[in-house]
């Protein structure tokens, strides 16, 4: 029997999600709101990863909130749990530590996170991989997205084994972006 309260924890984290990301926008082209990245991490999880589980869901789309916004861990655990706070702390990277050494990190660590966190991780790296593939930002050169996909792909290195679905999606996202890069002039 479903849990009639899955909807509804859900649209509360989407709700404080939106809030929280309100006047933020994504590095791409298009400029979309950022709300949508973490609509697409919780979004993709279900889908190709056939996530259910409403703790990684709730983090998926919470994901960002500690890293880039103004939100503390304490207000997570007060208003989603210990649990999903856990999580989404789980996949922040530390701000004050220099961004080659926060990206040195995710590789290093992506194999020790729950598995909870290796799926969002795996979710979070299909949308940015595919954003850098379709829409990069205007001022990433080849090499710089180039680098970034190699990144990507040693991070998820790290977290494969939890969803073969994600992992079969993530590759598939990751093919099709070299593939753009290199059709590029």
């Amino acid at each position: 029997m479903p849990d009639e309260n899955v909807p509804r924890v859900l649209l509360h984290a989407l709700h404080f999600a939106a809030d929280k990301h309100r006047d933020q926008r994504r590095k791409g082209v298009e400029a979309s709101p950022y709300i949508n990245h973490p609509i697409e991490v919780a979004e993709v999880i279900a889908r190709a990863g056939e996530v259910t589980d409403p703790v990684t869901l709730q983090a998926a789309i919470l994901h960002d909130t500690l890293e880039d916004t103004e939100t503390t861990q304490s207000e997570l655990e007060d208003r989603f749990g210990e649990h999903v706070a856990r999580v989404v702390a789980e996949v922040t990277d530390d701000k004050a530590l220099p961004k080659e050494e926060r990206k040195a990190i995710q590789v290093e660590h992506a194999a020790s996170l729950s598995r909870e966190a290796r799926i969002v991780k795996l979710g979070d790296k299909i949308a940015n991989v595919r954003s850098v593939g379709e829409t990069p930002p205007p001022d990433w050169p080849a090499r710089r997205r180039h680098a970034y996909l190699d990144w990507a792909e040693q991070v998820v290195a790290g977290c494969r084994g939890v969803n073969a679905g994600l992992e079969q999606r993530f590759d598939e996202v990751l093919a099709q972006a070299r593939r753009r890069l290199a059709s590029e002039p």
